[in-house]
């Protein structure tokens, strides 16, 4: 027998196995500060979640770590209620199942991305837009999410995994390639254009080699403040790299932008060809540099039809075509684990600028 947060005590449901024992998490309590609290998601014991009708309950193997957790937990796009488990690039397994779930079977590999459900009748679900959906609600932030043993989701919105890729290899493609994906078709980029990319953190990585799959003859600039993130994209076969204020060679058809500041912003539209498009990839922007907005130039950034186009979400089809896409190239996400219980370190370390691909949370070992 288990309580939940509301006092509402219930039966297990997990398997035989797990029975008796409460699950582990990494819970955030109150908006804080990264930097500042240094650990503001709190190590807990909870009740394990009962998935209802058309769910599915997940095993939880890892779990990708995203700079969107830094937004929940400092504010920008703060939780609706706390506290909550962060986290929505999830790989487990198919633990059980809730009443009228028959998509999957037990055992099943499967990922939970940011979308965990929209309402599906509104305008923009019906015409395949679910991510703007006013009922959109995100894992992690809506819900439970990925730092924890267990989590539920609808089955409707949960992905097959590819056996090409391994668990800590599937869990970036859930978000950050899948909003990567999105982005890269929001440029219009054609194979031969040129193509920039503004920060190169697990976004940034997963796009590059994704347009080198199907642009072979498209130039990629990168353009990174950190020599690490630089020195990395070189070695993936970037054209050219260059600090985030370096003007490029040549200026550019298209770039995407992928970082939290807004001086990326401006330096990418001034590096944009005359009908250029930046995309910004980016939930929200952090307040540190919004000044140099005030320095924004009409005749230098806009002028020449350049457009600014943000992506807004991820839809269900994003996540699937990008897996496939994945599978077939296959993309190889370079990945960096911690233990669950190191998620503050991990969240510290993408706070300061400490990336070489993509952090993933190791929450068990896969099963034999």
């Amino acid at each position: 027998m288990y309580c939940d947060f509301a006092g509402n005590c219930r039966k297990s449901n997990r398997p035989t196995e797990q029975q008796g024992k409460p699950m582990k998490a990494m819970l955030l309590k109150k908006i804080s500060s990264v930097a500042g609290n240094r650990e503001p998601l709190e190590v807990v014991d909870i009740p394990d979640p009962v998935p209802v009708d058309g769910e599915i309950l997940v095993r939880v193997t890892v779990c990708g770590v995203c700079h969107t957790e830094l937004d929940e937990i400092e504010g920008r796009t703060a939780p609706p209620r706390l506290p909550v488990v962060p986290g929505h690039q999830v790989v487990g397994t198919v633990a059980t199942k809730g009443p009228k779930s028959g998509r999957f079977s037990i055992g099943d590999r499967v990922g939970i991305p940011w979308i965990h459900s929209a309402c599906g009748e509104c305008p923009w679900c019906r015409s395949g837009r679910e991510n703007l959906c006013p009922g959109f609600r995100a894992t992690g932030r809506d819900v439970n999410g990925g730092y924890a043993e267990y989590m539920t989701v609808r089955e409707a919105f949960a992905h097959p995994i590819p056996s090409v890729f391994t668990d800590a290899e599937a869990a970036p493609l859930l978000c950050a390639g899948a909003v990567g994906y999105r982005s890269l078709k929001l440029t219009g980029v054609a194979d031969g254009q040129s193509l920039g990319l503004t920060g190169f953190g697990a976004s940034g990585h997963l796009v590059m080699m994704t347009a080198k799959h199907l642009y072979p003859r498209t130039r990629v600039f990168v353009f990174a403040r950190s020599s690490e993130e630089r020195r990395f994209a070189r070695e993936l076969g970037a054209d050219w790299t260059g600090k985030t204020d370096a003007e490029p060679p040549e200026k550019l058809d298209s770039i995407i932008d992928t970082t939290p500041a807004w001086k990326p912003v401006v330096e990418a539209l001034k590096n944009l060809k005359p009908a250029g498009r930046l995309v910004i990839n980016a939930i929200r922007k952090e307040e540190a540099d919004k000044d140099c907005l005030l320095r924004l130039d009409y005749s230098t950034h806009l002028w020449m039809e350049k457009e600014v186009k943000s992506v807004a979400n991820v839809t269900r089809s994003d996540v699937g075509e990008f897996l496939a896409l994945a599978a077939e190239i296959p993309v190889r996400p370079e990945v960096q684990e911690y233990p669950l219980e190191e998620a503050n370190r991990a969240l510290l370390e993408l706070k300061e600028r400490k990336i070489r691909g993509a952090k993933v949370l190791r929450i068990r070992q896969p099963s034999p």
